[in-house]
């Protein structure tokens, strides 16, 4: 019987991480024990005077969060310390395992090129549906008896003078009023965007197409009849996706561009003006000025957010999310919208979402109380500090933005 393998002590102690330590013990370690909740000791831990420490001292915890983040994808030296015959494995495999990655790269090109082969048949439907909205062809026999249900079936017929009344009024009106704005009404996660102001712009949306790229990633197009907002015919935003796969083969997302829009004179929905009073220090003369600041808007959405530079740190999470967010409404509007725009229309398509997991009421019984508490508090003892911050900015001569007009529900 041969003696077991035994590991070799590494050169230099390196910390562990969860890349490269396994989560349960491996048969070539089985004689290793892990440290068990009864073997720590915590004694010496003031776990207040911690917090306290982290509240006072917030670039401590960005230093400790970078050195952390930096023994990610750090061997432990592990895999080192295996006897030369086993490592030579490990690398057999993975070398194997980049021949599976070429193979998944290789299906995701193939599935992208069979949604192009596809996306060309379903052209032509969506420029006959764009036809029918826009008033500029009727649908057949044959669409109409398709698409009736059993109810639409069994209307009541009316009188023929009635009917005749009826058909003379409907006649002068041309396709399907407000069409895509009643389908981004509908869709859940583009209707947060839309104030109220934008639906009075959206009302002369004709259709939202969407092409491919000749590189990995795609453009939606909204097209616009002539109206009193903008000049711009069309408004589009591209997604790009980088040239390298990801892990599995599939496409990562980069970063996207929208088109600048042409607002016409005091017609910029994505702004808004505010009267500022302002007192002059010396002359204690008070006047009135106007401000533009940031506005929520449908329309922000041709402004997405840009990946994060090497000096944005502070706040790389904040722009990671949000452009995790712009990248969902863009897949949100090419996979769910353009395809099934009807169904989002006569809001149908609501049955097949997914609007989460119940929540139990009895799970947060009281909490709705407690939250108003402290919120009350929150208020009565802001309320000075704001009184304060208000004055100042009238004695300097500046203005801030309010916070809430500066934040877009799509960012």
């Amino acid at each position: 019987m041969s003696e077991p393998i035994r590991n070799k002590k590494a050169d230099f102690p390196v910390a562990p991480t969860p890349q490269n330590t396994p989560a349960n013990n491996a048969p070539i370690s089985s004689h290793a024990q892990q440290p068990g909740i009864a073997s720590i000791k915590e004694e010496s831990l003031d776990h207040a005077a911690a917090a306290s420490l982290f509240a006072r001292n917030p670039g401590l915890v960005s230093m400790i969060q970078g050195k952390l983040g930096s023994l990610v994808g750090r061997s432990s030296g592990y895999i080192e310390s295996l006897p030369a015959p086993v490592r030579r494995r490990v690398a057999g495999l993975k070398g194997i395992q980049k021949d599976h990655a070429k193979l998944e790269a290789q299906f995701q090109e193939e599935v992208l090129e069979l949604e192009k082969k596809y996306f060309a048949k379903f052209t032509p439907l969506y420029q006959r549906r764009a036809s029918i909205v826009n008033g500029t062809a009727e649908p057949t026999d044959n669409e109409v008896n398709a698409g009736q249900g059993d109810e639409e079936e069994e209307v009541d017929v009316k009188g023929d003078e009635e009917s005749k009344k009826e058909d003379s009024a409907e006649s002068s009106i041309d396709g399907i009023p407000e069409f895509w704005l009643s389908a981004i009404k509908n869709q859940i996660s583009l209707a947060e965007m839309v104030t109220e102001r934008d639906q009075e712009a959206l009302k002369y949306l004709t259709d939202i197409r969407m092409e491919y790229l000749d590189r990995p990633g795609f453009r939606l197009i909204f097209e616009f009849a002539e109206n009193t907002f903008f000049t711009n015919k069309t408004i589009s935003k591209t997604y790009y996706y980088k040239e390298e796969n990801g892990y599995g083969g599939d496409f990562i997302y980069d970063h996207a561009e929208g088109t600048k829009i042409d607002w016409k004179a005091d017609k910029d929905l994505t702004v808004r003006v505010e009267s500022k009073k302002q007192r002059n220090k010396n002359t204690k003369q008070t006047r009135v000025v106007k401000i533009t600041v940031p506005a929520e808007s449908f329309f922000n959405f041709f402004s997405p957010p840009q990946p994060p530079t090497d000096d944005d740190d502070t706040v790389t999470t904040d722009i990671e999310e949000r452009l995790e967010l712009d990248y969902q409404l863009g897949e949100d509007i090419k996979e769910k919208l353009i395809p099934r725009a009807i169904d989002w229309f006569t809001g149908e398509a609501l049955q097949f979402e997914e609007l989460g997991d119940e929540m139990d009421p009895d799970e947060f019984e009281g909490e709705d109380d407690e939250d108003d508490e402290d919120d009350d508090e929150e208020d009565d003892e802001g309320k000075s500090d704001q009184d304060v911050d208000d004055d100042s900015d009238e004695e300097d001569g500046t203005s801030k933005p309010k916070k809430e007009a500066a934040e877009c529900k799509q960012s």
